[in-house]
Order: structure tokens, then C-alpha cells, then sequence
């Protein structure tokens, strides 16, 4: 008997084969690419750069003890962030823990291999999976599984988010827990994956939920078990279920509670992409970044299509898996079941996040294709003849290039070739052998070929950012050697290399980009003139010495614009720290103003500060011909092509330039160099910038070069008295606290003695602080245009803060009562077991041949 096709078959061969194909497909397709860590190009595109290295490197310091912040509190990002809310977002697999043993300056290689390891866990899993779903070919689960693994959606979408990866994983893990629940097996360890699944990250796990729900669904279909046994099932599997996502709790809650405070996002309308699109995407080679990534492989896709025709397959199987793949398609191109998908809100990037269960339905569906017998000439047939239409409707597309048809056309002569060869080859094994071979080097190449394309697509269309080189290790050892925590933040400055640069060289600013970024910090921050980009998530930091008084900024980094970035003028320098005397993080203001905040920034700041520093003139703008624009409305292409802007300010004030809808360069006319502002409705908007001092004439003439159409707003420019702000900062000082101490989610603070009024702390007030001072009871934290504020009524001399994570005391009482339920489970069961009987010793002659067989 072949031992392949042996229900006891041993799984863990096909799943390093899978795991061996898949690692190389990857790599060879960043050779092809030249893509680091194997060439020249980069490979942090979009959100990985700015999100994910970054936050692999702050969980690479907390594992070694060098991060400002703990697991409550990341205190380097945005002036004080919730830090449990990302890192159930981004970090919660274990996988990322592998970060720990690389080196910190080798941070984007730690993350490169984490990628590696999940989609090759995938593959694993999944050829795991096939081979319990129906005895086969060991070699053919391999194959299958890195096919699951290499799907366009891994290779096009989650190459760069590296936590959805999690979700591959999960999905073929989640099926094996329903095959548990289907065999009535101990619940146990489907409860732990369960859990596991969820805490590596929840939105991708729910997507594998529904998915391992439909799969387990159709095999009680086929099954048909008596009602009480289906409903049984049924409800092991949802028991499973829920007490594996209780366990999850702690940290799904508080994520979820996270997104409810976050700045909100774009507001998208789901509108299905063209057939010819999604035609398009399950071949090799074509890349589109709103379009479902369904590329299996051709050897798989062919085998796929070929079940409904393939007679050696029971009529309820094939008729169920093929329906089951057609209504999963389908879902995806409607409304509401797109909602279900992405738990009922349309994601702000691809609309086709679910992609990879459809793909692992496809895989599956090519498994039970194979496992009963390679399918005959007309099956492969019909199957051609289907794949010839979708190549014919592709064609339509605009998705599908010319490198697409060197790839496709081999490949295909090639899965053509191994499955005939396959069926032809009966005993002879060389010729199944060298038909395995192609098959397993059509799936490696055209995969490689596939991630190469994906890979040079990505850098044309979204922004990319350079690993880790010499600039980031300049701008980290100026933040080392500047840091003064928590006495005074360090900022590593506003020319940024990546969205999150306090996270990946140091520091504590108020630059911080996460899907979770507090709606109180960005509106707070945009009210002070500063300036973001992802509509709002990812605010900047902001070079204002008014602001660094505010936020107790003692120290900031100079850099010069990064050299990777296209959109920034040639050029560099020197990086330099700036150092400013300002007051520790928490200050007493004895009458505080509470007027809210206007559409003035420089009047903003000076509420925060409690004090008039800046003289805020009347502004004119003018044409390049000398001609005053009323509308301030100034653009490229036109008679505006070259504006100024005229204003009068006292002399040796320092002056700003607060133009949020202005993109392009601006300039003080006699002060040397120009600012760079960048604004993109609705995507970025402008920083306030420095621009030089007055003259001694006090005339100003600010020369701007806009490089697409903007607005200059009423009260564009602010004059900075320096030496008030001196005197602000002198008085803020000398009443604010005398030894302030900070310990991941507490913070300390010993005031002068008759402190009244309210005491102000130089971090955002986010839902989750509480405050007491002196002996009293702990309460929510005040607020104070944005910040945390605390009354004051001249009795006490201590303030302490404490964060508690929304979400977080929920979660934990859902996790214990979870946890609790299945103890007590655990314990009924393993009674059961030992009180039942214990089964015969010895068995009878039929009952051996049986299993023999």
C-alpha cells in the first residue's frame, strides 16, 4: 500500500515541504526584484516603514529594557500614547518576539525574517490541514499548502502588512479546530489556537473565522450526521469558539476600545472592482492595489477548476466545495456580505482584505481534486477551457502588463505538462517523479515572479522609506546623547525619515502614526498649527518653540531633509540638537484660561501657555505681478505661479509661516533657506514652519514657489517674542513641579507647597487616566485644552497619574470568567474519562484485518 495515501500519512513531511518551497519562492522573488536584503531596493513600502519596523524596533527596546514607556504607556510617541491598543494591532503575535535576538541596527533583516516565518508557518499549516481533511499525496499537500502560502494576497498585500500574516495562519488552524470539533476530540488545545489566533491579531482572525465557520459548515453538509449529532458539533465548535476569543479578551478589548477613541478615519463607500479586474488577479504577474489578490498558482487554480468535472469525485463533494468557492467569490463583490467580511466598516485601503480565505477555499478545493485521483484528460479539459476564459477576460484588464505573459504562458505549459505526465505515469515512478519536479518549480517560479512584480509595482505607487542606514544612526546616537527623560523630552525633529522616528531612533515627540492615534492628540496638535498626513492618524512633529515650553521639548534633533525621500530639494548638513530651558512636565497654572480654542494656532498656543508671546499681523498676498489676491487662493500654471506674501512684524521677532493648505516652498526674503510645506487634500496637511527673524525694518516679504493649488489662510503669519516666551517659560518653571518621576502607566509629581489652580501634565488627555493628589481618591483626569489637568486646592504637595487602558478591566474579566470555564470543563471531562470503561484488551480476528487495512 502507499503509504501517501495512508490516513496516517505523516503530516509533518508535507509541511516542511511546504515551508522549504515557500521560503524559496519568497527569496527568489526579492533576487528578481533586487530588493533588500538581497539588492539595493528597499523593501518598506507605505505602512511597513512607518508602522511596522518602527514598532517592531519600540518592542525591540522594551525586550531589553530601553524604552522610554512600558506595555500601558509608549511614552516616545504623540507626548504619551496607549500603548496596549497597538501592540495588539501590530505586535501580538509571538512570532515578532524573534525581533529580540537580532540587533537593534538590524531591525528591518528582524522584521524581513518574521515575514518569512509566518507565510512559511502558513504553508505548513495548511498542508497540515489538507492532508487531515483527505488522505493524499504528501508531495501534493507540500505543493498545495506553498501554493495557500504564495497566494497574491500574501505576496501583493500582506508581504508589507506583516500582522495580517497572522490571519493566514489562522485560517487553516481555525479549519483543524472545527475537524476537532467535527471528530468530538478534546477542546482544549482548539481553544488555545482559538485564542492564540485572536491575540496575533483579531481582524484577520475574524475574517479566518468566518471562513473556517463556512468550511466546517460544508463538511457537516457532507457528512449529513444525525441532527443531534450536527447540532452537537455545531456546538463544540462554537463553545471552542468563544471561550478561545474570552481568553483573547484582555487584549482584544482594549483594541477595541482603542479604534472607538481614535481619530476617525476616511469614511469609504464599497464599490466592486470590474470582473475583468478580478479575472485578472488570479493569474501570475499582475498587481493592482484595490483589486482581490486571488492567485493561487496555475497548478492549483487548473485543479480547482477541473473539480466539477472530475468523476472520480463524489457528486456531493465536488458540487459542495465548488459551490462554496463561487458563493465566497461572490461575497466579495457585494455590499453587505464586503461589510460582514470586514466586521461591518469598509477598510480605508483595499476593500479586498478577506481575499485569502477565498484563496485557501480555492487550494482546498484543488486538494480534493488531487486526493481522489489525478483528474482525466477531460477534466483537464474543461478546465483549460475555463482558464482560457478568465485569461480572455483578463485580457481586458488594465491590471495585466506585458511582463504578465512571460510568466503565464510558461507557467501554464508547465502545470499543464506535470498533470499530464501525472496521470500518465501510474507504477513508473521517474515519470512521477519528474512530474512532480515541474510542478513544484512552475509553483516556485511563477510565485517568485509574481512577489518580484508585486514588489517593483509597490515602489512605483506608494511611498517607500530606506532601512536602517547611516542617517538613522546618526539621528539616534544625537537623541542618546541629548536625552534628559523625564526631566525634558528629547524630539528627534521635524524632518522625519519615517511617520514614527521616535519609535526607531528615540526620543519623545509628538510625531506618532498607528491606526489608534487618539482623536484628542491629533485635534489637539492640529489646533497648535501642526501638520499630518493619513488624514489626521499620523501627526508630525512641530518645530515651535512655543509648543516645546508646552510639552517640556528640552532638546531637538536638526536633521537634514532624508535623501530617499523624492519629494524633498537636494541638499543636507550637519545633524544638530538645539537645547531650550522649559518647564518639567507638569506646571501649575494658577488662573487657567478656559477659552476654547479658536482658528488661530498662535492664539492656541499661547492659551496653553498662559501668556501673549506672539503678534499676529495682518497679511497681504500678491501675484507675481505685485497685485494683492483677495481670495488668497494661489496655484501653479497661472498668473499665481509665483506669490509673495507681505506682512509687518516688531524686529527680532521670530516669524511663522501657518499655511495648512499650502503646498510647495516658502521663504523669508534676506533669511537664507526655504521651508518645506506639503499639503494634499485629504490626505496631508502643512506644518506651521520658522522662517527667520524680522528685519529692523519690520517689513516682511515671504517669496512662495506652490507646487499645486492651496490657500493662504487669514493670520498666516505670527511674529514670536522670544523674550516674553523667556519669561513664560521662567514663570511656568518656578511654580510647576519639583521632581517629576515616570513609570510606564504612573506618573509622579512633588509640587511647590500652596500650589493652587489646576495642575497641568505635558501629555495628552486620553480616555484612561485617572489622578489623585496628596491622600485623596483617584479620579478621571480633568482636561485642559487637551491635556490631563488636575484641580489644585493649595493642601497638597503630590500629584499621581495612573493609565488604565480602556477595555482593559472588561477584557480581563471576560479572560478569567473564559479561563475559569475551561478549568472547570477540563476537569468534568477528565472524570468522565477515567470513569468510564476501560475498552477490551483484545480484539477479534475481522477487527484486526480491519485495521490492518
Amino acid at each position: 500500500m502507499d503509504r501517501s495515501l495512508s490516513p496516517r500519512a505523516p503530516r509533518p513531511a508535507a509541511a516542511l515541504l511546504a515551508a522549504a518551497v515557500t521560503i524559496t519562492a519568497v527569496c527568489a522573488g526579492d533576487v528578481l526584484a533586487r530588493g533588500y536584503p538581497f539588492g539595493p531596493r528597499t523593501r518598506s513600502v507605505n505602512d511597513l516603514g512607518n508602522q511596522y519596523v518602527p514598532f517592531h524596533a519600540h518592542l525591540w527596546d522594551l525586550l531589553h529594557g530601553r524604552a522610554q514607556g512600558g506595555l500601558l504607556v509608549n511614552w516616545q510617541s504623540g507626548y504619551g500614547a496607549s500603548f496596549l491598543p497597538d501592540l495588539g494591532t501590530y505586535l501580538g503575535s509571538p512570532f515578532a518576539l524573534l525581533v529580540a535576538v537580532f540587533p537593534r541596527d538590524r531591525i528591518d533583516l528582524a522584521v524581513y525574517a518574521v515575514t518569512l516565518l509566518k507565510t512559511a508557518s502558513a504553508a505548513a499549516a495548511m498542508a497540515w490541514l489538507l492532508l487531515t481533511l483527505r488522505p493524499g499525496r504528501r508531495w501534493a499537500a507540500g505543493l498545495l499548502g506553498a501554493s495557500y502560502a504564495l497566494c497574491g494576497w500574501s505576496l501583493a498585500d500582506a508581504s508589507y502588512n506583516p500582522m495580517w500574516l497572522d490571519g493566514l495562519i489562522a485560517l487553516p488552524l481555525l479549519c483543524l479546530v472545527g475537524e476537532r470539533a467535527l471528530a468530538g476530540r478534546r477542546s482544549l488545545p482548539g481553544v488555545l489556537i482559538v485564542a492564540l489566533a485572536w491575540t496575533a491579531n483579531f481582524y484577520t482572525a475574524y475574517m479566518a473565522t468566518l471562513g473556517a465557520a463556512l468550511v466546517l459548515l460544508l463538511r457537516l453538509l457532507l457528512a449529513r450526521p444525525p441532527r443531534r449529532q450536527a447540532l452537537a458539533t455545531a456546538g463544540r465548535a462554537a463553545l471552542t469558539t468563544a471561550l478561545g476569543v474570552g481568553l483573547a479578551a484582555p487584549l482584544v478589548t482594549v483594541v477595541y476600545f482603542g479604534t472607538r477613541h481614535a481619530y476617525p478615519g476616511r469614511v469609504r463607500q464599497f464599490a466592486p472592482v470590474p470582473a475583468e479586474d478580478v479575472a485578472a488577479r488570479l493569474l501570475p504577474a499582475t498587481y493592482g492595489f484595490g483589486s482581490p489578490a486571488l492567485y493561487v498558482g496555475l497548478t492549483a487554480l487548473l485543479l480547482a477548476l477541473a473539480l466539477p468535472f472530475h468523476r472520480a469525485v463524489p457528486v456531493p463533494v465536488r458540487t459542495g466545495w465548488t459551490a462554496l468557492v463561487l458563493a465566497v467569490a461572490l461575497s466579495l463583490q457585494w455590499g453587505p456580505t464586503h461589510l460582514v467580511w470586514h466586521a461591518f466598516a469598509t477598510p480605508q485601503g483595499s476593500a479586498y482584505r478577506q481575499a485569502f480565505v477565498l484563496c485557501g477555499l480555492l487550494v482546498i478545493a484543488a486538494w480534493h481534486a488531487l486526493a481522489y485521483g489525478v483528474p482525466g484528460r477531460r477534466a483537464l479539459g474543461a478546465a483549460s477551457a475555463l482558464l482560457a476564459l478568465i485569461v480572455v477576460d483578463a485580457g481586458r484588464s488594465t491590471l495585466v502588463g506585458w511582463y504578465t505573459w512571460p510568466v503565464l504562458l510558461p507557467a501554464l505549459a508547465g502545470a499543464l505538462a506535470g498533470l499530464v505526465l501525472l496521470a500518465r505515469a501510474g507504477q513508473r515512478t521517474r515519470l512521477a517523479g519528474l512530474a512532480v519536479v515541474l510542478l513544484l518549480g512552475v509553483q516556485a517560479g511563477e510565485s517568485a515572479a509574481t512577489s518580484a512584480v508585486a514588489t517593483r509595482m509597490r515602489l512605483a505607487h506608494l511611498d517607500d522609506y530606506a532601512p536602517w542606514g547611516e542617517r538613522q544612526t546618526t539621528q539616534a546616537a544625537a537623541v542618546a546623547g541629548a536625552d534628559g527623560w523625564p526631566r525634558y523630552r528629547t524630539d528627534p525633529g521635524r524632518e522625519q525619515t519615517v511617520g514614527n522616528d521616535p519609535l526607531l531612533v528615540g526620543g519623545e515627540g509628538a510625531q506618532y502614526y498607528s491606526s489608534l492615534t487618539s482623536e484628542v492628540l491629533s485635534r489637539t496638535l492640529t489646533a497648535l498649527g501642526d501638520g499630518w498626513t493619513s488624514r489626521g492618524r499620523n501627526v508630525q512633529s512641530l518645530d515651535n518653540a512655543v509648543t516645546d515650553v508646552v510639552f517640556s521639548v528640552g532638546a531637538r534633533v536638526h536633521s537634514p531633509p532624508d535623501p530617499h525621500q523624492k519629494h524633498v530639494p537636494p541638499g543636507g548638513g550637519p545633524v544638530t540638537v538645539t537645547r531650550q530651558d522649559v518647564p518639567p512636565l507638569v506646571t501649575v497654572r494658577a488662573a487657567p484660561d478656559s477659552t476654547p480654542f479658536g482658528p488661530s494656532p498662535y492664539r492656541n498656543q499661547e492659551l496653553l501657555l498662559g501668556s501673549r508671546v506672539y503678534t499676529v499681523p495682518r497679511v497681504t498676498v500678491h501675484d507675481d505681478g505685485g497685485r494683492p489676491v483677495t481670495s488668497r487662493r494661489i496655484g501653479t500654471g497661472n498668473a499665481l505661479a509665483r506669490p509673495t506674501i507681505t506682512a509687518r512684524c516688531p524686529a527680532g521677532t521670530q516669524v511663522h509661516l501657518w499655511a495648512p493648505h499650502f503646498s510647495g516652498t516658502a521663504r523669508l526674503a534676506g533669511a537664507g533657506a526655504s521651508a518645506r510645506f506639503r499639503f494634499a487634500f485629504p490626505r496631508n496637511r502643512a506644518a506651521m514652519e520658522p522662517l527667520g527673524r524680522a528685519p529692523a525694518s519690520g517689513r516682511l516679504r515671504i517669496e512662495l514657489t506652490p507646487d499645486r493649488p492651496g490657500r493662504i489662510p487669514p493670520g498666516a503669519v505670527g511674529c514670536l517674542d522670544t523674550a516674553r516666551l523667556d519669561t513664560a517659560a521662567a514663570r511656568l518653571k518656578a511654580t510647576g513641579a519639583t521632581r517629576v518621576t515616570v513609570s510606564d502607566g504612573t506618573l509622579r509629581a512633588r509640587l511647590p507647597a500652596g500650589s493652587k489652580g489646576i495642575a497641568v501634565v505635558a501629555a495628552p488627555r486620553i480616555a484612561g487616566w485617572r489622578c489623585a493628589t496628596g491622600d485623596g481618591p483617584e479620579r478621571p483626569a480633568g482636561g485642559f485644552h487637551g491635556l490631563i489637568a488636575v484641580p489644585l486646592d493649595g493642601t497638597a504637595t503630590t500629584l499621581t497619574c495612573t493609565f488604565h487602558p480602556p477595555g482593559l478591566r472588561l477584557g480581563t474579566t471576560v479572560g478569567a470568567a473564559s479561563l475559569l470555564t475551561l478549568v472547570l470543563l477540563t476537569a468534568v471531562s477528565a472524570v468522565r474519562r477515567r470513569r468510564a470503561p476501560a475498552p477490551p484488551t483484545t480484539t477479534s480476528p475481522r477487527e484486526r484485518v480491519t485495521t490492518a487495512l
